[in-house]
């Protein structure tokens, strides 16, 4: 797929690091699964990947953590 945001690289399927804020916490998750732009580093997650990124935060923020960091 040709990226979105610099519109000059094609992604490739790759691993990032996720960082989510809310209100005082901090969700930081590594080896998400993700379409990688191999020019610019922007990456594009599925839907099921989305949700489930979203879904720990949430856990993570109704347990008052601060900062976690999740593999």
């Amino acid at each position: 797929m040709k990226c979105m945001l610099c519109k000059n690289g094609e992604t490739k399927p790759g691993n990032v690091t996720v960082s989510l804020n809310k209100d005082e916490t901090v969700v930081v998750i590594k080896d998400v699964p993700a379409d990688v732009c191999v020019n610019c580093g922007e990456y594009y997650l599925s839907s099921a990947v989305a949700s489930d990124i979203l879904q720990k935060a949430e856990i993570a923020a109704s347990r008052g953590v601060e900062v976690e960091i999740i593999r």
